[in-house]
């Protein structure tokens, strides 16, 4: 495996990709959970599929956008869908909860209009969608990089709103926070971040890195920048055995990211009843 990593260019740039995505998914992962708008990266990642889907079926029509990267169109469709789900948050002010499967029925449609004008499922889009280590261009690589930079900016100069936010939106208001414009902000990099990790997760699962080990930390963090530390390790242990894993079973590298999650999840789970029956032995 060590060998080949040297040896080849395309597992350089999934693994360089995956530890990226290991980290700033989960990041942003936290919040995400402490705001309980888990569902939300669900409707993004479907609203993706469908620039994925587009761009792919816009390729086979138009011989000029054959060279086109799909992830510049998913990335267009995440975005606009973000924007979307807050505009229709706003509309339905006392069940904003609607936005999430307005947009993420909008999503599914048009995925199966383009999928359908395209003629079925390609290898291509199947990668997109349960992810895949040799597809990862050096292209796809710098946008995750790119994505990463913005990411890490973001929460550098919005942490303190983003807390106060995620804990008490109310008080964050009458303090004067820009809190629309800050939230909007937000919903942006998540979609950043939900499109530019597809290529490694795909896009039906990407949601899951971003919670998953956020689900762990929270079992056994004692604060909330713990939690965000452990999220982070959680992630990247789940990125790095699900590659490794994917390469040696020639499986989509997406399912056994997941899995992998999972299993540490239910570690989690077990070892904080193991000490809550110590605590209470005692």
């Amino acid at each position: 495996m060590i060998e080949s990593l040297f040896q080849y260019q395309f597992l350089q740039n999934a693994f360089t990709s995956g530890l990226i995505i290991g980290i700033i998914a989960p990041l942003l992962g936290v919040f995400i959970v402490v705001r309980r708008l888990s569902l939300i990266a669900d409707a993004l990642s479907h609203v993706t599929l469908a620039g994925i889907a587009g761009s792919l079926y816009l390729s086979q029509s138009i011989g000029a956008l054959a060279l086109l990267n799909p992830l510049y169109l998913g990335i267009v469709a995440s975005v606009t869908g973000s924007l979307f789900i807050e505009r229709l948050r706003r509309l339905y002010k006392h069940y904003e909860e609607l936005a999430i499967p307005i947009i993420m029925s909008a999503g599914l449609g048009f995925s199966a209009i383009f999928i359908s004008l395209a003629e079925g499922f390609s290898s291509d889009l199947f990668s997109y969608l349960f992810g895949s280590v040799s597809a990862v261009s050096s292209q796809d690589l710098y946008i995750v990089i790119s994505i990463a930079i913005v990411v890490i900016v973001f929460l550098t100069l919005f942490y303190k709103e983003l807390f106060v936010l995620s804990f008490d939106e109310e008080y964050a208001k009458a303090s004067g926070l820009p809190a629309k414009w800050i939230h909007v902000l937000f919903m942006i990099v998540t979609a950043l971040v939900i499109a530019g990790s597809m290529r490694i997760v795909g896009i039906l699962l990407v949601s899951s890195l971003m919670t998953l080990p956020v689900a762990a930390a929270m079992r056994i963090a004692k604060g909330f920048k713990q939690a965000i530390i452990l999220s982070v390790l959680f992630g990247e242990l789940a990125v790095i055995v699900g590659l490794v894993s994917a390469f040696y079973l020639n499986i989509a590298p997406g399912g056994t990211i997941v899995v992998t999650s999972i299993f540490i999840l239910l570690l989690t789970i077990t070892l904080k009843k193991i000490s809550t029956k110590g605590v209470i032995s005692q």
